[in-house]
């Protein structure tokens, strides 16, 4: 117990401290190296109330104000709005509520990133919990697996329009609890390359439409993982300008790859990415849980250790990206990485680059193994605990953060509105951040909500902490091991009984 205990406090701070450095959403903020993790990756699993513990049933009368109003509290803390700016707009957005309507008074309730789980826990678990808590991510949200309502019934019963959003989506939130939440802010993936780089060489740009072809040798090509890796090749360049299909290429003197793993570094992105996303253990009950991690999932993370150890590599192992000419583990702001993909909160950490005259654009992700799109879907929202004594008042308060308050909240916190005709002012700033980014690299990452990974890649896994932690050490062994001293397949083997193991522990 001690042991989970000081686990559950470590990671939090880890969350508390990444969170305050962008000012934005939980996935906002990237680690500082490819073996850190990102705040949402790290944020902990409760230990004070079971993933699988029913809600406390209510025990009094709902909680009414002095003026006789039904109260809902809103709780801020697992992710973002936490900082001086965003607390004051949302006072300003909980103003605004209470005087649209006469019959709720909502409270916002501010808890520190570093104390917000085990506040939320004790209160869960004295039948005190919130009525509305958010924004949060799917790592955050973990934290309190089988503690979400089914919010469904009363989005059918409100009438609310869901067909706003993409319905992809939507269905995304959509889990073994039920309908646990809607859609509000979102950061779809692309590929982010610069076209300097392929000028220089002579390489057609990635394609710009879901469904396009790659022209290269002047053929057209499928633009999939493999038509990828080739092209990363061409653009991996050593110190005598040979790329890394050329003969004499020194792989120990890389100057500039054609790819690199850029802070979306764990077994389930990789995964989610090539293979396709997937619920990845069965099981109801310590004792009875399986891993399932499917063998596409290992060949995703295979491809990804050739691209840094195989005989034509396009990437470089942790040991380069670290240094201080490779941007500290930035390697894509540093200028030295032809693409990376990673979802649109990556905008925030490309100051150096912007600054250097650099340009990026986004293309669409290869095609999957199964001849599907994968993609991955990094999204905030409002969920509510499932013990509130008040549900259609919450969901009231729900309903209005994502649309009418949601124009105030989500400039500060910077996130890309889930619905369309919100997004005018989201891209206006991206656009006057970086003028360079064309209509057709916005529309790149707006398509991209249609690929959302779900499950999410950071889906709930029993034992989270634990489990995501092993997940990472196994890809930092990727980054950082050479062929020779790392058999690929028994580590893959020992993660899967390692997971076994952590699902079953009590």
């Amino acid at each position: 117990m001690r042991t989970s205990r000081f686990l559950l406090i470590l990671l939090a701070l880890i969350l508390g401290m990444a969170l305050v450095a962008c000012g934005g959403t939980a996935t906002e903020e990237p680690a500082s190296s490819p073996t850190e993790q990102t705040a949402e990756e790290a944020a902990p699993a409760a230990t004070t109330a079971p993933a699988e513990e029913a809600a406390p049933a209510p025990t009094t009368a709902p909680s009414t104000s002095g003026s006789g109003k039904v109260q809902i509290r809103w709780f801020v803390g697992l992710g973002t709005g936490t900082n001086a700016e965003q607390v004051a707009t949302q006072e300003e957005v909980v103003a605004d509520f209470n005087a649209s309507q006469d019959k709720i008074e909502l409270v916002l309730e501010i808890v520190p990133n570093d104390s917000a789980v085990q506040t939320l826990s004790t209160q869960i678990a004295s039948g005190n919990g919130p009525d509305v808590i958010g924004p949060v991510g799917w790592t955050g949200s973990n934290s309190f697996f089988g503690q979400w309502l089914d919010i469904g019934p009363l989005v059918e019963a409100s009438g609310f329009d869901t067909s706003v959003f993409d319905p992809a989506l939507v269905d995304s939130y959509q889990t073994e609890e039920g309908q646990v939440g809607l859609p509000f802010a979102v950061f779809p993936a692309a590929v982010y390359f610069q076209p300097a780089l392929f000028d220089e060489v002579g390489l057609a740009y990635p394609p710009q439409n879901y469904g396009d072809m790659y022209e290269l040798d002047g053929e057209e090509v499928e633009w999939n993982w493999d038509t990828f890796a080739e092209v990363a090749r061409r653009l991996t360049i050593d110190v005598n300008g040979l790329n890394s299909t050329e003969e004499g290429f020194d792989r120990t003197q890389i100057q500039q790859v054609g790819y690199q793993p850029q802070w979306q570094t764990h077994t389930n992105y990789m995964a989610s990415y090539r293979a396709g996303a997937t619920k990845i253990y069965e099981g109801d009950t310590p004792g009875s849980y399986v891993s399932t991690m499917p063998e596409s999932w290992k060949e995703a993370n295979r491809w990804v250790y050739d691209a840094i150890w195989g005989e034509q590599p396009f990437a470089v192992p942790a040991s380069v990206t670290g240094a201080a000419e490779w941007g500290g583990g930035n390697v894509f702001n540093s200028g030295r990485a032809a693409m990376i993909i990673t979802p649109l909160w990556y905008t925030c950490c490309l100051g150096e680059f912007a600054a250097a005259g650099l340009e990026f654009q986004a293309g669409i992700l290869p095609l999957g193994d199964d001849g599907e799109y994968h993609g991955r879907v990094d999204a905030d929202t409002f969920r509510i605990w499932k013990g509130t004594k008040n549900p259609q008042e919450a969901y009231t308060v729900l309903q209005y953060l994502i649309t009418t308050g949601a124009d105030k909240l989500l400039p500060v916190y910077g996130a890309l509105p889930a619905i369309p005709d919100k997004r005018e002012d989201f891209w206006a700033g991206q656009t006057e951040r970086y003028p360079f980014l064309s209509p057709e690299s916005i529309a790149v990452f707006e398509a991209g909500l249609s690929y959302p990974d779900a499950p999410s890649a950071e889906q709930y896994q029993p034992n989270y902490p634990e489990a995501w932690s092993r997940g990472q050490t196994f890809f930092d062994l990727l980054l950082n091991t050479a062929p020779t001293q790392l058999d690929f397949d028994k580590e893959w083997d020992q993660l899967v009984t390692d997971l076994e193991a952590i699902y079953n522990r009590q």
